[in-house]
């Protein structure tokens, strides 16, 4: 599966996190607190998939999300928050989340999520791929 980086704040959810995503056969090659530190170290690891709560939804917290795009353009983003609020959810959408996960966590829900998010890429990119073909 995917190789993924759980960024949050809360070690307690950070934990029960990559429990999920392990026992829905992710490889989560680390998490840290959403620091500084902590965000250049899970960037360094190259993931596929970045799991992220960016604390508040202020300035700040989109900084952070914004880098991660930055960082790791090809990466798969989900942003993990307790609070989904309709500006919040449109303002990760326009930087470029593939997907949320809402705390308090139910297992089943986010790997049907990540794996709803992998089969709408793929698509996109079969799509992409049979209209730049050339006519025969």
């Amino acid at each position: 599966m995917l190789k993924v980086a759980v960024l949050d704040a809360n070690a307690i959810s950070r934990n029960l996190l990559t429990s999920v995503l392990i026992g829905g056969g992710h490889d989560v090659v680390g998490d840290a607190n959403i620091s500084a530190a902590g965000m250049a170290a899970m960037i360094k690891l190259q993931p596929q998939l970045v799991c992220i709560d960016i604390g508040t939804p202020d300035d700040e917290g989109f900084a952070r999300l914004d880098n991660i795009r930055t960082s790791l353009p090809k990466a798969l983003v989900f942003l993990v928050s307790g609070k989904m609020e309709a500006a919040t959810v449109q303002r990760a959408m326009e930087s470029g989340v593939h997907g949320f996960i809402v705390k308090p966590f139910n297992g089943a829900t986010v790997l049907t999520s990540i794996r709803n998010a992998i089969i709408k890429i793929a698509k996109q990119h079969r799509q992409a791929a049979t209209s730049n073909k050339p006519a025969d």
